[in-house]
């Protein structure tokens, strides 16, 4: 059986070219220029190939999400691979409304409810929504500290702030970091 084509394609945006990946029918992720985890997230052996249909779908969906409209995440098929845990991390977070944002707390028991469990590691779930593989999209950007602090961000901490600030999410009891490895 042949191996699934995957297929790449650049894509301007306001934080800087974004690189999306996926298959003919489904998005796989979106990674900013100086992404950390790429190596780790984004598939190898991609076609470059714009014209792809779940490329030009996601591609509508984010120049409409930067002209200050709010696109449905579910619009997109997405298949971003993870573990079962992550994928069930990232889908938390695809639930985080816009403009808004939650902790790595409140995912952690959100995971554990729907895992039947009775407590979930705040920083396993940190390690998931660091590893999200659809940025902007699946919405990783809205998760900060329990103290407000921003915490950190895959894509920079610049970029996440502009996307908070882009939702219109209030600032007033948010921090920015001054020291740390996501920044």
């Amino acid at each position: 059986m042949a191996a699934m084509a995957i297929f790449g394609a650049r894509h301007p945006s306001p934080l800087g070219e974004l690189f999306l990946a996926g298959t003919e029918g489904q998005l796989l992720g979106v990674w900013f220029e100086h992404h950390r985890h790429t190596d780790k997230t984004m598939p190898k052996d991609v076609v470059e190939d714009s014209g792809v249909p779940a490329l030009t779908h996601a591609a509508d969906w984010l120049d409409r999400y930067f002209d200050g409209e709010r696109p449905d995440p579910g619009e997109l098929s997405l298949a971003p691979a993870g573990s079962e845990f992550r994928r069930s991390v990232w889908a938390l977070l695809a639930d985080v409304p816009y403009g808004e944002t939650t902790t790595y707390g409140a995912l952690a028991k959100q995971a554990a409810a729907r895992l039947g469990r009775q407590s979930m590691s705040s920083q396993a779930v940190g390690g998931a929504v660091g590893h999200n593989p659809v940025s902007i999209i699946v919405p990783c950007h809205r998760v900060v500290g329990a103290d407000g602090s921003l915490t950190g961000y895959s894509g920079g901490m610049a970029a996440k702030i502009w996307l908070l600030r882009h939702e219109g999410v209030d600032f007033s009891s948010l921090s920015v970091p001054t020291t740390g490895t996501a920044l």
